[in-house]
């Protein structure tokens, strides 16, 4: 066996070592067959945090293997891939510009979310349009998704199994769109993304590699609606994205 496979193996029995800390036992195989964006998870320790590598990238599906949103959103259908669709109102698929160079991934609906099938409706969605345009981006411009596309009742955190059943499809919404640049919104999203349990207070304020991909870490909108003071930080984390949009057109 050579070295590269010795490494896949052990970066394989790390990610399942990860899963089963989540709680997680078993997945369907369609998890497994889109599994192909995953990042080296992010150190534990609170001086480790560095820019990350991919383990299987976007590199290893040929583009005719990559579907369209709106094959991903029929293959998707009326979702009962776990329990939150009999308390949802709506699945929330996600919208927006489908050659976005900047991709924009929040925890789960909310409320107003769930009422009108939209992500980013209510107050937290009309401060993260405010964000935008601080940074002269209109919303229109770019692709808005959630880790899980369905609301968990009472606004509760997603569970691990919600976010096994979602993943997947997120995975195939970035692959379709193919974006520059990932702006993960809270700690669920950046979590989930990076492979990590550090928290959002330590993963944002840096730039990490997503299968080729630009990924910044910020604080969610919601979040910001309870600790305005969070505004300015938030600020630096969008004025690093903007300079990255700006370098990479």
């Amino acid at each position: 066996m050579d070295q590269n496979n010795r490494e896949m193996i052990a970066d394989l029995k790390s990610y399942l070592e990860y899963l089963k800390g989540l709680g997680i036992t078993e997945w369907p195989l369609s998890f497994i067959r889109n599994e192909t964006m995953y990042c080296q998870e992010v150190p534990t320790g609170l001086g480790g945090i560095h820019e990350l590598s991919p383990r299987y990238g976007m590199e290893n599906i040929s583009q005719s293997e990559v579907q369209r949103l709106e094959e991903v959103r029929s293959e998707l259908g009326n979702c009962e891939r776990c329990k939150l669709h009999r308390t949802r109102r709506s699945l929330v698929f996600g919208e927006g510009n489908e050659k976005a160079r900047l991709m924009l991934i929040g925890e789960g609906p909310g409320n107003d979310e769930d009422v009108q099938g939209r992500p980013f409706v209510g107050k937290a969605g009309q401060l993260l349009t405010k964000i935008l345009q601080a940074i002269e981006i209109e919303r229109k411009e770019v692709y808005i998704a959630n880790i899980i596309k369905c609301r968990p009742p009472q606004n509760r955190n997603p569970e691990p199994d919600e976010i096994e059943n979602c993943y997947p499809f997120l995975l195939k919404q970035i692959q379709a769109i193919r974006p520059r640049i990932i702006c993960a919104l809270g700690t669920f999203s950046a979590q989930t993304l990076l492979k990590t349990d550090v928290k959002i207070t330590t993963l944002r304020g840096k730039v990490y590699d997503y299968s080729g991909i630009s990924l910044f870490p910020t604080y969610h909108p919601a979040y910001l609606l309870r600790n305005p003071e969070k505004k300015r930080e938030v600020w630096e984390d969008m004025k690093q994205i903007a300079k990255a949009l700006a370098e990479s057109s």
